[in-house]
């Protein structure tokens, strides 16, 4: 099998839907589907997928010369491209989900700031929650025209679902902000420093408990 990187395969199982289409249209599609959930490219890298694609035979392109927007350039996928795409739909390894959270990261180290600058941090995060969830939901509710994006409906769906629990936990970290400040503030620190530090060396011991829990047997 070709070895591409994940965002190749991405592009090409949406070619694998026969339809003979433009990468400006590509990109379009994209923000309407994938971006909910894995990728939102940009119009430069839909390109570049689709020259390696083509370079390995996977996709063909032509020049659309009886359209009204002349000069287009269409891209459909190949027999051997169809025949790539479903051997690594159907038999390579499925990646687990990575989580990258930046507003996570910020709240973590929440002691760098202050309590109302993480509420803020956490009221941008659910303004943009809010905005994608609307638009996922539009957007699943729009791919119920065509039976052909059934699976894609069933995801766009999810997606709306998901984001709709992340505004949900980012209301609960709000409300746990002020506590946690105060069990920063409440614990024995020096006095030139605003909150406590960690004990050096603590985190070995949680370490040496996780393991433990590890290899206890779990009870039948």
């Amino acid at each position: 099998m070709v070895n591409l990187p994940p965002t190749s395969w991405a592009v090409l199982a949406m070619l694998s839907y026969e339809e003979e289409i433009s990468g400006y249209d590509l990109k379009k599609w994209a923000d309407w589907s994938l971006r909910y959930f894995y990728w939102s490219p940009s119009h430069s890298q839909i390109y570049s997928e689709l020259k390696k694609l083509e370079q390995h035979g996977l996709a063909t392109s032509r020049v659309d010369a009886d359209n009204a927007m002349r000069g287009r350039r269409l891209y459909r996928i190949t027999d051997a491209g169809r025949e790539a795409v479903t051997a690594w739909h159907n038999t390579t390894p499925v990646d687990q989900p990575v989580l990258k959270n930046h507003v996570m990261l910020r709240i973590m180290f929440g002691h760098l700031s202050s309590p109302e600058r993480l509420k803020e941090i956490l009221r941008e995060h659910i303004d943009y929650v809010d905005a994608i969830e609307k638009r996922a939901a539009v957007d699943a509710e729009a791919a119920k025209m065509e039976a052909g994006w059934a699976y894609s409906q069933i995801v766009l769906e999810w997606a709306e679902r998901y984001w709709a629990t992340q505004r949900e936990l980012a209301l609960d970290l709000i409300d746990r902000i002020d506590a946690a400040d105060a069990v920063l503030r409440g614990a024995e620190h020096d006095e030139r420093r605003r909150y406590a530090s960690p004990t050096p060396g603590r985190w070995r011991e949680v370490e040496q408990r996780v393991k433990e829990q590890d290899e206890r047997p779990e009870r039948g």
